[in-house]
């Protein structure tokens, strides 16, 4: 089954009195329990295909469905919901809140996405737990390591479960060890049927994915 379908992606910035195209009819299709790892030399367009991907930019040109949910026929407003209900999103410089504990930071998402109180508490601790930081709840962020962050980011971006994780350069900051974790958990995700796109730089994340494909200068070539 296909998580998600990109159909001739193209998206052109307007700087000054020049026309920029960042990605140039890219299609891209991935099917659940599938994970596929997006490389090519910065400003490649890598950044910018995973946020059309994601519900965050609007395509110049182009269509993209998630999980059967033709993403940019819907309203401006609805894309937030969207957001919520079918994409978690990992970050490279992790994105976590720095007043908030571990717990706290996974339970924000959960709150969004309409569980609250006990209920969400209690679903924090489950999917801290299932990344290993049982013990790191209370912990704030600067308290943490680069691994245990990057965990954390991960543990937020299952909540709700959503069919689609996409994650940008989600070792880059990390040492071998870290990064291997990482990408053990990202298995382990898609063994249970979502589909996660990777954009990344580092190589040692290729026995980890189903598939890479190579973005040069905006364009898909492999």
């Amino acid at each position: 089954m296909t998580t998600i379908e990109a159909t001739a992606l193209t998206k052109v910035y307007r700087e000054a009195t020049t026309d920029v195209v960042a990605v140039r009819d890219a299609s891209l299709a991935t099917a659940a329990g599938e994970i596929v790892a997006v490389m090519g030399p910065s400003g490649s367009g890598k950044t910018t295909l995973l946020s059309m991907l994601g519900c965050i930019l609007r395509p110049t040109t182009g269509t993209v469905t998630i999980d059967g949910q033709r993403v940019w026929d819907s309203d401006e407003r609805d894309l937030p919901r969207l957001r919520r209900r079918y994409v978690g999103f990992i970050f490279q410089s992790f994105n976590l809140f720095p007043a908030l504990t571990a717990a706290e930071n996974v339970e924000v998402v959960l709150n969004l996405k309409g569980l609250d109180g006990r209920a969400a508490r209690r679903e924090a601790g489950r999917l801290l737990e299932r990344v290993g930081l049982a013990p790191r709840l209370d912990f704030r962020p600067r308290d943490l390591s680069g691994g245990e962050k990057q965990r954390v980011s991960i543990a937020r971006a299952l909540a709700g479960d959503p069919p689609l994780i996409l994650a940008d350069e989600p070792t880059a900051n990390l040492d071998a060890s870290n990064g291997e974790q990482v990408m053990r958990l990202l298995r382990e995700a898609a063994a249970q049927g979502r589909s996660v796109v990777i954009v990344t730089h580092d190589h040692r994340v290729a026995p980890w994915v189903d598939r890479t494909v190579l973005l040069e200068d905006g364009r898909l070539v492999a």
